[in-house]
């Protein structure tokens, strides 16, 4: 079990590093694009603003490499919004690996935007490698103020406002908007399957 971890300047690497050294995985932290190249699996994480990101994501050299990447790729929180086109946050462009726009969520009346904290997972009703072993209803951590559309690609859903994309799966391409890393059990079953999807 290997990969690694994009830094782009804007994540929480620590939280993400102790998760994985628990699961006993080999990493590297990195943002050279001939090591990200290289890497059996990549781990996109990200915390903040999607325009920050997406200007990191350019300012590094990794826009073209991070577009073609074959092995799996999972993107967390912000790393998955990256993964779609664009993103209202500061009208950001993003990765293009999934269709669609990241919007700024609707949250419910009274209710604090982010939505910041432990949320249910509604399972999407179809085969995920991704959350293979976690339950339907299972609780995980998010903390974020936009949200990735649904669609084919989506294994989970959750609700703050309304539904939206908890965690995506389509050929090499995974995505967790809640935090893995922060996500107790579950969380660490999650990562433990991602390091294993077969490269």
């Amino acid at each position: 079990m290997s990969a690694v971890i994009v830094d782009l300047g804007c994540a929480n690497l620590a939280s993400m590093r102790f998760a994985l050294d628990r699961l006993g995985a080999l990493y590297r932290i990195t943002n050279d694009a001939a090591v990200i190249a290289a890497a059996e699996r990549v781990i996109l994480p990200g915390v903040g603003s999607a325009r920050y990101a997406a200007d990191r994501i350019d300012a590094l050299g990794l826009r073209d490499t991070l577009s073609r990447l074959e092995q799996p790729l999972l993107g967390v929180c912000l790393g998955m919004q990256l993964l779609y086109e664009t993103s209202v946050e500061g009208e950001a462009r993003g990765l293009g690996r999934r269709k669609g726009r990241v919007e700024r969520l609707a949250v419910p009346t009274g209710a604090p935007w982010p939505h910041m904290g432990w949320s249910k997972l509604r399972m999407a009703g179809r085969d995920s490698r991704l959350l293979d072993g976690v339950d339907d209803g299972a609780y995980v951590y998010f903390v974020h103020g936009f949200y990735c559309p649904i669609g084919n690609e989506t294994a989970a859903l959750a609700d703050y406002g309304s539904a939206f994309s908890a965690a995506v799966e389509a050929e090499n391409i995974y995505g967790c908007q809640f935090h893995p890393e922060r996500s107790g059990i579950d969380g660490a079953r999650v990562l433990k399957n991602f390091l294993e999807a077969p490269c």
